[in-house]
Parts: structure tokens; sequence; C-alpha cells
């Protein structure tokens, strides 16, 4: 299992101009076929882009929080 602390991805705040490189960094850090558990404190748009970047790209894909636990926004393991 992966997980990517979304907040590791920007300094302060993070910027829709530099999201190019937010999912490019999340990519990398995800590799190929894996489950992936996205996490931290980021922006709403940030977890979008990622997530959506990710599909089909991770086999399983996780929204983790405090207050939510763990949350499955895909899984490709059975195919």
């Amino acid at each position: 299992m992966t997980v990517i602390d979304l907040s590791s991805l920007f300094k302060d705040t993070a910027k829709l101009s530099d999201l190019d490189s937010y999912i490019q960094k999340a990519k990398e850090l995800a590799g190929e076929g894996n489950e992936v558990v996205l996490t931290g404190a980021a922006p709403v748009w940030l977890y979008l882009k990622v997530a959506h970047a990710l599909h089909g790209k991770a086999r399983k894909l996780i929204y983790r929080s405090p207050v939510t636990g763990d949350v499955v926004i895909f899984d490709h393991s059975s195919y």
C-alpha cells in the first residue's frame, strides 16, 4: 500500500498554477497498479485532480481522513 500525503506536495498553500507538478509527483509516488491512499491537509480541487489522474494507474484508491476513516474511491482489484 502506498500512502500519499497531499500536503507534502506543496509548501504553505497549494497553487493552481503548480497543479501539473503536483499531479506528476503524485503519479511518481503512486507507481503502477498499486493500492494508493490519499490523505493530508489539501484543497478539495487537488484531491479531485489527483484522484482523476490516478484512475487507470492505481489498482485501488482510498481517501483517508481522521473524520471519515477510509473511503474507497475506486477498486479495480477484481479486473
